[in-house]
């Protein structure tokens, strides 16, 4: 076994070992502390689920309603154009939306096009490299009450379309274009 192997199978033990020895060392009563927060993270989650469910609603109306297709056929030209694989726009518009959305999609093209084509490997890099924005926004700052999010999304959308355009070049830097 590599040392790498080691150290993760350790790890996690090692961890909580640690909390537990700082728990007794600072007198904490750790299992009181745990089902606390146990508890205040149930009630956190039961006062996400509306702020979810219109997301999910919303996502589901975007793509039921064909806008979704009717975004990416004005933008195939301009795609094209630039060297962009229009296959991979659904994912670059569902990723910000959805994780289950965006997954979906990519396992899609991966099954299309292969883990190793062009495509398979932009799309592994653009999932890694983008964030389900508008989840994090509608899911989080739901949950601590925030109701301007206005600078927040336009951040989150830049830094996705930052990660999109990034894992574009540097797959392509590094695999060749199609």
């Amino acid at each position: 076994m590599t040392v790498l192997s080691v150290l993760s199978m350790y790890i996690i033990p090692f961890l909580l070992f640690v909390i537990l020895l700082s728990a007794i060392i600072k007198q904490v009563p750790a299992y009181e502390t745990f089902i606390e927060g146990a508890k205040d993270g149930f009630q956190m989650a039961v006062s996400i689920i509306p702020y979810l469910v219109a997301m999910l609603v919303a996502i589901s109306v975007f793509r039921a309603s064909g806008a979704l297709d009717f975004l990416l056929e004005g933008l195939r030209p301009v795609l094209t154009f630039i060297g962009v694989p229009a296959d991979i726009v659904p994912l670059a518009v569902m990723r910000p939306l959805s994780g289950t959305g965006a997954l979906g999609v990519m396992s899609d093209l991966l099954a299309v096009h292969g883990p190793d084509s062009f495509i398979g490997r932009l799309a592994s890099t653009m999932q890694g490299s983008t964030d389900t924005t508008l989840y994090v926004l509608t899911v989080y700052f739901g949950a601590v009450g925030i109701k301007k999010i206005g600078d927040s999304l336009k951040v989150g959308l830049l830094s996705d379309l930052c990660g999109i355009a990034a894992a574009i070049v540097f797959v392509t830097l590094v695999f060749g274009s199609m």
